[in-house]
Parts: structure tokens; C-alpha cells; sequence
């Protein structure tokens, strides 16, 4: 057994909530699911249940008419389904689950406890098992403006309140990587799953899809949080508000409300091409505390832990699907011993899947680190150091900043705490926080490269090739008191070491035909640069010393400059001036 994450306080301690409490969402309703046998070859519908092989299901039939109840396939036709699997991305790799052997029970929601064990003991049934809500892992459609009121105050720029977006190891180079062909996610869809979102926000309205599947809650704590999650990723690039990290990239929405959380994950992946990115912005209370509702949302764990929110990621990894999950904020060693014991209504094939040695999902797992003291004026421990709160262990994969993210919507229930008002479109937060701001950022890191990898003509990351990159590159973890690097939550990305191990480019050279001295540069983030023509293209070199500036000046001005580059794409990496 591994050691827990006592509750305790000082910087990086307090939970992930308002004043260092948890968070209360409405509307989280619990699955009552079915895993069925092969045998019979059900098939469920309007109808009833009927048996594709012949098999008397008489039993199953009686007692479903009896209870009033129905079976929906979980994630939709049997034959459909079948026919849709997608193959295993190597030979050798375990089987996927059956997806057609799932099924959502409709009715009975007062006795889901009660018919668990009286499903179960259908020969027709291989178990079932009730899942606890999912709630976001954050510390009807809202209102759909299409502007701001007439006379309204223009919205500052925070963008320079997005430390996140910087340099590494602060930030994750998104900045750096704006520079770059498709280095702002162009060419790349994301879907975030969850509950709800503001779809009208002022600084979401160039590359937002809409809603893929699913009916929002009607609940402002869920669409604030839906409204950061996108605002992290895809905030419109102009003259106000926030940035995405990843601004060019498609982004969408699939909401759980009256599916729930696999067939969202289902739905959305279906929706998704190789090399497009699916975010799970959920968790759900776990074993810890025997599955119940806590406000502080310790022991709360990843939804891939439930056996059909597991096959519906498998399903989607094995597609080509990225997919990103929060860890959770349980304070929770995934490590620990709880996790390998199989809960009771689990089907017999279910193996621990944090446990690595096991299957894994093939999502990448995200935990959260303490943003650079001083951020905001606040110090929640060393930089890149676990935050009390969040899950970790050997199945998590990279960190995101779990404090202090800067980005569109209210703070939980309430107006924006960085700009609130009476509209909603135009409300922003300083204080997004949990794995769900985390996980995100590392989703716009994702989208950053896909989208580079893209624009060079190469073949997007599978999601095998996506863990991989976050795990061997990145600005590494720190210890803590109390919390040391042994608790892993990983690595914060780095794009820009990411693209350099994806891609490594040689270095070429030749003599500048022109300049550009760009000391207000456009888009406003970027640093100030001067820029040389070279071999046909444009090549930068940001931030130049004063006597470099110069001396570039003086070589084109005398008529017969004489200026040697030496670049790696489309940045100097060196220069020697001797006209």
C-alpha cells in the first residue's frame, strides 16, 4: 500500500473550492447499468428485449415488465455497434470490451440499489452496477447573447495575467508555438465533455462547434466550468479577455445530462478523426468512502475506473481518438491497494485500471501542479509541485496548473471574480482551478502539436505516441513538503521540447536579403523580434540584445550588408554580422 495525502494546510494544501472548501454541482445523476451476457444476443428497443440467437430470455422479459423498467443500449444499436469497432492499432493487443453488451436501465431510479443485485441474478445478466453522479473535477442552455449591451465598458486584456501561456517551465511555450505553422491547434477538433457551457461568451465566438450531443444542465455552476474549460483551450485570439492555448483549433461540446458520461465519451469520439482530442472534465466519488457524495470531493477518482466509461475510452483510443482525463481531486494515491480489489457488481474481466501492468484505457491522465509562487500574489507551494488535492501515482501522465488559471466565465456559482456584471458573455475568472483547469492546458498543448505535426505534412500523434511525448519531455515535477515528486502527477509540457523531439530539424544557413525590425509585434503576445529573410523564408530572432538590433541597422543602412544566418526553421540560432 502506498501512502495517502493526509488533509493538512499551508501552500498547496487546501482543497480545490471556494475558500479552500469543495464545490456542490446540480443535476449529477447516477447510471443504473447493465453488462449482459454474450450468449442470448440481445437486442433491445422500443419494443422490449428480444433474443438474436433464440435463447428463452422469458425471465428477464417477466421481470422487466413486472418493475416497470426498459433497456437502452448504452451506446446505441447492438448491430451498429458490431459493425463500428474499430480495429486494434497493433497485433498482439487485447481485445476491446464489447460495447454491445451494455445497457442503460431506464425506470426504477428510487430502487437502483435494491435492482442491482435483482439484475444480477438474471441468467440473461452478467451484472450490474450503479454509478455515483459525475460532477466536474474543478475546485437548458445558458443565456445566448449575441453581444454585449450597447454603452457597456470594453473588456481589458488578461492575457497577461496567463502565465500558463509563457515560456517553459513556468508556462508551456504556447506563445512560442504561436509562431510556428499550425502552432495555434489549426486543423485540429477538441470536444470537452461534461455538463454545460456559455456558448454565447464574447471571447468564444471564432472556432466554437456548439454542442455535439447531449442536453446541457440548467445549472450555472456546471456552464461556468464548461465556459473556463473552453476559454483555456480555444479563448479567441483578438483584443480583449483571454487566449486559448490552442486559438486555432475546432473546439465543441458533449454534454452527460440524460446519456450519460460513456455514451457522451462514446458519441463525441464517433464524431472525431485519428489525431483529434476528446477531454473528460469529470470524476466521480470512488471506493474511499464507499461512493459517497462529499462537498470537500475527497476520494473522489477518474471515471475510467467504471467498467462502461472504460470501454467507451478503449473504444475511442483504439480509434486514434486522444484522449485527456482529469485525475481527479480525491487527494487519492491511485496506487494504493484499494484500487486493485474488484467491487462487487463489477463484470469479471474488469482489472484495476490504474494499475499500469494491467489494459490501460489509453487516455492520458493529467494531475495538478502549483502554478510559480507569486502568481496572482498568491504562493501554492514550489512550482510544478503536486497540489494537496489532486489524485497521483504511476498511471498519471502530465500536469497542468491546477491554481490560479485565468480564463472566460464565473468562479463556480457566481459572476466572474476577474470581471463579473450583469452579463454572463462577458465574465472572466482568475481563479479556474483542480485537475479540470490542468487538464485542459495539456489538452492545448496536445492540439498545439497535432496541429504543427499537420502543417509539416506528418502523420498526427496516435494516443500511444501522445503519452509518450508528455512523459519523456516537459518541465519536471517538484517536491514539496509533505508532497514529494514521488506522488506522481508528471511532467508540465513543454511544447517546444515536445517539437523537438517529434521533429528534430537540422540547422541550415545563408545570407539575410532583408529585414524587419517588429518591435510591436502582431499578435500582441508575441515578444518583440527582428526578422531576416533567409533562403526564401522569414526567419526570427526574438527579444534581440540592443548591440545585435544595432548592428543589423547599421549592415542594411551602409547598402552592402553582409549578415550570416544561421537558422532551425524559422528561428535564428545564430548570426555574425561583418558589413
Amino acid at each position: 500500500m502506498t501512502d495517502q495525502a493526509p488533509p493538512g494546510s499551508g501552500p498547496g494544501m487546501a482543497g480545490p473550492g471556494p475558500d479552500g472548501a469543495g464545490f456542490t454541482y446540480q443535476g449529477a445523476e447516477p447510471e443504473l447499468i447493465v453488462v449482459a451476457r454474450a450468449e442470448p444476443g440481445l437486442r433491445a428497443g422500443a419494443g422490449g428485449v428480444r433474443s438474436a440467437t433464440g435463447a428463452d430470455i422469458s425471465a428477464l422479459e417477466m421481470f422487466l415488465s413486472d418493475q416497470q423498467l426498459s433497456l437502452e443500449p448504452l451506446f446505441g444499436s447492438e448491430e451498429r455497434i458490431r459493425a463500428a469497432m474499430p480495429q486494434e492499432p497493433s497485433a498482439g493487443t487485447a481485445a476491446l470490451p464489447d460495447l454491445s453488451l451494455f445497457y442503460r436501465v431506464r425506470g426504477g431510479d428510487t430502487r437502483a440499489v435494491e435492482l442491482t443485485a435483482r439484475l444480477s441474478a438474471l441468467p440473461e445478466i452478467e451484472t450490474a452496477y450503479l454509478k455515483p453522479g459525475a460532477v466536474p473535477a474543478t475546485s437548458a442552455r445558458g443565456p445566448e447573447e449575441q453581444g454585449r449591451k450597447e454603452g457597456a465598458p470594453a473588456t481589458p486584456d488578461f492575457t497577461g495575467r496567463q502565465g500558463h501561456l509563457g515560456a517553459a517551465p513556468e508556462g508551456v511555450n504556447a506563445v512560442w508555438a504561436w509562431q510556428r505553422r499550425g502552432g495555434d491547434g489549426e486543423g485540429v477538433t477538441i470536444v470537452d465533455v461534461e455538463g454545460a457551457w456559455q456558448l454565447g461568451h464574447e471571447d468564444l465566438a471564432e472556432r466554437l462547434a456548439g454542442i455535439v450531443v447531449g442536453t446541457p444542465i440548467q445549472d450555472l455552476a456546471w456552464r461556468n466550468h464548461g465556459t473556463a474549460v473552453l476559454g483555456v483551450i480555444g479563448g479567441d485570439r483578438n483584443d480583449r479577455g483571454v487566449v486559448g492555448v490552442a486559438p486555432g483549433a475546432v473546439t465543441a461540446a458533449a454534454s452527460i445530462q440524460g446519456i450519460g458520461s460513456a455514451a457522451a465519451i462514446h458519441a463525441a469520439a464517433e464524431r472525431l478523426s485519428p489525431g483529434d482530442i476528446l477531454l473528460i472534465e469529470l470524476h466521480r466519488p470512488g471506493p474511499r468512502f464507499d461512493y459517497e457524495h462529499r462537498d470537500d470531493q475527497r476520494g473522489y477518482i477518474a471515471l475510467e475506473w467504471w467498467p462502461d466509461d472504460f470501454a467507451a475510452i478503449r473504444w475511442a483510443t483504439a480509434k486514434g481518438v486522444v484522449v485527456v482525463e482529469a485525475a481527479g481531486n480525491g487527494a487519492e494515491s491511485l496506487d494504493d491497494a484499494l484500487y486493485e480489489r474488484r467491487p462487487d457488481r463489477f463484470p469479471q474481466w474488469w482489472r484495476n485500471p490504474f494499475n499500469p501492468s494491467n489494459q490501460v484505457s489509453g487516455a492520458i491522465l493529467v494531475g495538478a501542479g502549483a502554478p510559480p509562487p507569486g502568481t496572482h500574489g498568491r504562493d501554492h507551494g514550489p512550482d510544478r509541485s503536486r497540489l494537496g488535492f489532486s489524485n497521483y501515482g504511476m498511471r498519471l501522465d502530465a500536469q497542468g496548473w491546477g491554481r490560479e488559471v485565468t480564463t472566460t466565465g464565473g468562479f463556480w456559482d457566481r459572476p466572474g471574480d476577474l470581471q463579473g456584471g450583469t452579463e454572463e458573455i462577458a465574465w472572466y475568472t482568475d481563479s479556474f482551478s483542480g485537475t479540470s483547469s490542468a487538464s485542459p492546458i495539456v489538452v492545448g498543448a496536445l492540439a498545439s502539436l497535432q496541429g504543427m505535426l499537420k502543417a509539416a505534412g506528418a502523420e498526427p500523434m496516435n494516443p500511444e505516441q501522445a503519452r509518450e511525448v508528455l512523459r519523456t519531455t516537459g518541465s519536471p515535477q517538484q517536491d514539496a513538503p509533505g508532497r514529494p515528486a514521488s506522488q506522481r502527477i508528471g511532467n508540465r509540457p513543454d511544447i517546444r521540447a515536445a517539437v523537438t523531439h517529434l521533429v528534430p530539424s537540422s540547422v541550415g544557413s545563408g545570407q539575410a536579403e532583408r529585414y524587419w525590425d517588429e518591435l510591436m509585434p502582431y499578435p500582441r503576445e508575441l515578444p518583440p523580434r527582428l526578422r531576416l529573410f533567409v533562403a526564401g523564408a522569414w526567419r526570427n530572432l526574438n527579444r534581440p540584445a540592443p548591440e545585435v538590433r544595432q548592428a543589423v541597422h547599421s549592415a542594411f543602412a551602409g547598402g552592402r550588408p553582409d549578415v550570416r544566418v544561421w537558422y532551425s526553421d524559422d528561428e535564428v540560432v545564430g548570426l555574425v554580422i561583418t558589413g
